[in-house]
């Protein structure tokens, strides 16, 4: 992993005020150059930021999942589309991403390099598909501090930092009901660990009022399984080489089982000696936390396999989302979310490339939408323009092996009162094999 150090501390106070009553004089942000992790201070609420699931492939299209599919390819978004398979695929990948932070005139950015996703796709039989694999959900990492006056315990310091992550291992299969119907389903199961932190540091220049440091922490695991329901509908427009597809899925509000772990600790330092006090313990709290349902539509056309066009809307229902243990977790939650996105890719075959080269294609997409948080009781818009390219290699011992790559250039929030802006970018690598695995030979 590599990180980019924070260039920059600047005025974070308008962030923090919306989740944490009280005077903030001045609130920096700075990077743990150790952590190997972006410092994103929105990661601070709900469940940290979003993470994209999708492959380099679809990600360079603006994430048109919902009426997607190939029979190379795989779209663990849509479980509808594995009965499309027509070769085992095995694909893993990466991504890189840097982060700029911007408010008040000043900003800094963070960066971090980090493996991403590894899945398998099948086809079963002629009209059903199956796909297992481990991706992303959400993750969190904030490094922030601020001061502030006319405490008890005159100027203080007051630290916030927190990290976790919640990722899900999946399975799911599709059958295709009719000729051109498919339909899927997909169990995951979700599983992550967050841990928050707040400590409050006398910065009196006399040492005996530096004795005495609070903390406050929280300690949330969080897992159970989720389920998500395809489909995808094709149909080829008259003898011509076009086809429409139209598709979508909709996840179920589930419940996780939440553990909390509350501590209190204050520090007294006496001459040489550290003492620790464990002021508030409640012990092991269990509830449930709830997730909102989602849904997505989309269409796709395509001619033949030389190019393919798409739309794509997905809607989130985060009125849903509750916890009963640690209400810091719902804190900052918007009522909805959406995303609307278009793209596509295009296959020309070279003639003559390489002797080894079985096929380019180039991708591009951008999408608009909202973020599941609001501050100061607005929502977030995001928005941004996607690139990809993939090249497919026939080596000796597998039928293909394809390298794919996607850049996502984009931005959260706005540099206007009271909300800080992310300008981040993302590079997403992958690689792919297709064979043809538990299929019988016709002849020897």
């Amino acid at each position: 992993m590599f990180q980019f150090r924070a260039k920059a501390a600047f005025v974070l106070a308008v962030v923090l005020s919306a989740g944490v009553s009280g005077g903030f004089a001045q609130t920096s942000s700075t990077s743990n150059p150790l952590a190997g992790r972006e410092n994103n201070p929105y990661s601070k609420y709900g469940l940290g930021e979003l993470w994209n699931p999708n492959t380099a492939e679809l990600i360079g299209m603006g994430s048109i999942t919902a009426a997607y599919y190939n029979p190379f390819q795989l779209n663990t978004d849509n479980p509808a589309s594995f009965s499309f398979l027509q070769r085992t695929t095995a694909e893993g990948g990466a991504v890189g991403s840097t982060r700029t932070i911007s408010g008040s005139g000043l900003s800094y950015t963070t960066g971090t390099f980090t493996p991403d996703y590894l899945q398998v796709g099948m086809p079963v039989g002629k009209k059903g598909g199956l796909s297992f694999g481990l991706r992303p959900f959400a993750r969190a990492y904030y490094n922030l501090v601020d001061t502030i006056n006319g405490t008890p315990i005159g100027s203080a310091q007051r630290a916030y930092n927190g990290s976790g992550s919640l990722s899900s291992v999946f399975i799911g299969g599709s059958f295709k009901i009719l000729k051109n119907l498919s339909v899927g389903v997909e169990a995951s199961y979700l599983f992550g660990n967050y841990f928050n932190n707040i400590s409050l540091e006398p910065i009196d220049t006399m040492a005996i009022n530096r004795a005495y440091i609070s903390n406050f922490a929280n300690y949330v695991r969080l897992y159970g399984v989720n389920w998500k329901v395809g489909l995808i509908y094709t149909q080829k427009l008259n003898d011509s080489d076009y086809t429409v597809s139209v598709g979508g899925t909709f996840s179920m509000s589930q419940n996780l089982t939440e553990r909390l772990n509350t501590f209190q600790i204050s520090n007294y330092y006496l001459s040489d000696t550290t003492i620790n006090d464990t002021t508030y313990n409640p012990g092991e709290q269990r509830s449930r936390l709830k997730l909102p349902t989602k849904f997505t539509v989309g269409a796709t056309i395509a001619k033949a396999d030389l190019w393919t066009a798409g739309i794509n809307f997905e809607n989130t229902n985060w009125g849903q989302f509750a916890s009963s243990p640690d209400t810091a977790l719902t804190q900052n939650i918007a009522k909805s979310s959406y995303k609307f996105s278009m793209g596509g890719e295009y296959s020309p075959m070279p003639t003559k490339l390489h002797k080894h080269f079985a096929r380019l294609t180039y991708r591009a997409g951008l999408y608009y939408g909202t973020d599941y948080l609001q501050i100061n009781n607005s929502s977030l818009s995001t928005y941004g323009v996607t690139v990809g390219a993939s090249i497919r290699f026939k080596p000796t011992h597998f039928s293909f092996v394809n390298l794919h790559t996607s850049f996502d250039l984009g931005r959260t929030g706005a540099n206007t009162t009271g909300v800080v802006q992310q300008t981040y970018f993302r590079w997403t690598m992958g690689i792919s094999f297709n064979d043809r695995w538990f299929i019988p030979r016709k002849y020897d």
